[in-house]
């Protein structure tokens, strides 16, 4: 059994926890919140036994064996970070870090301390994600891909009547590109390695934050298009287009409504829909494994942990073109 803290009490770490439902084995043990009142509601809410509002103490407690991390983008290293020097596996949502330096200082500790260590990107667990790699194989060879997302935000409202939703703080490390442009970068690098080349730009908000962006990934033979927006919402979706035929995938965040279009018009489905908490479960499900069987999934472990290093350096490198900075940036 793998008792399980979480930091945060958001809608994602409800649905991470509905997602473990899945999962025997991995079971709520604790809840952190800064606030007394809303930790012991959200333990009250989702039937954990223990809450904590000091999170050195949940770190040091001998009650947990593994934590979720989903707090704002600029607590996540450090939060990692204390978690994995007291003797806890981490998944922390992403994006895990700002700079390569940073996520790969974690993947460092993480190993040194002999901990799974692993940013929480549900599609690079996903059973689909197989079944796009054999069809980009089945088109090759690919000559172009454009990965989208773009979702009215529902805190652009209050931020459009004045107010200053964390998600449009450039104080707390996001922005459009981290909070949604991420879900592009990840399978661009998987499907097609470290590009050559990365062009981007962004617009702002007055906040500072980037509402929107793109970049372009240049490859041998080809471009990968990223965009992104969090002030208005997509109609038309992913695609990757090759000699052999055609992949569209309505929702690159979670690999759903996937079809491959072949040349001579058949339509083959790939994936369709699913429930938030069950496209959460294989996440939820490739944590514990990893924690329950540290032989068997070391490779997979080593190889996302190396995807979330090579994902966080383009980032890195987006945010430098792009001109998105935080105030961390400020000492560089």
């Amino acid at each position: 059994m793998v008792r399980l803290g979480t930091v945060g009490s958001g809608w994602i770490v409800k649905s991470f926890l509905g997602g473990t439902k899945y999962v025997d084995g991995l079971t709520l043990a604790a809840v952190y919140s800064r606030s007394g009142k809303r930790a012991q509601q959200f333990a009250s809410e989702t039937g954990a036994p223990a809450y904590f509002t000091d999170l050195r103490q949940m770190a040091q407690s001998d009650g947990i064996d593994a934590v979720y991390i989903a707090s704002p983008n600029s607590l996540h290293v450090e939060q990692s970070r204390l978690f994995l020097e007291h003797g806890k596996h981490v998944l922390c949502e992403k994006t895990v870090a700002p700079t390569r330096a940073q996520t790969e200082e974690l993947v460092c500790l993480a190993r040194r301390q002999g901990l799974v260590f692993l940013e929480a990107i549900v599609t690079m667990h996903l059973p689909a994600l197989a079944l796009l790699e054999r069809a980009v194989k089945e088109i090759a060879p690919v000559r172009l891909a454009r990965f989208d997302i773009s979702q009215y935000s529902s805190k652009y409202p209050a931020y459009l009547r004045g107010e200053l939703p964390n998600i449009f703080n450039p104080q707390f490390c996001t922005g459009s590109l981290m909070d949604m442009g991420v879900y592009c970068v990840y399978p661009a690098i998987r499907l097609f390695g470290r590009p050559k080349a990365i062009h981007a730009s962004a617009s702002f908000l007055e906040s500072g934050a980037d509402a929107a962006g793109s970049a372009i990934f240049e490859y041998d033979g080809f471009g990968a298009v990223i965009t992104h927006c969090k002030a208005g919402t997509t109609k038309l979706g992913s695609e990757i287009i090759g000699e052999r035929g055609t992949i569209t995938i309505d929702s690159i965040s979670t690999l759903q409504g996937m079809t491959l279009h072949h040349p001579d018009g058949r339509e083959e489905a790939l994936a369709g829909e699913d429930t938030r908490e069950h496209i959460m479960s294989f996440e939820a499900r490739s944590f514990y494994e990893a924690i329950g069987d540290p032989a068997r999934n070391r490779e997979k472990v080593e190889e996302l942990c190396a995807l979330a290093c090579e994902v966080s350096g383009a980032m890195e490198t987006i945010r430098r073109q792009a001109g998105i900075r935080f105030p961390s940036d400020i000492q560089d």
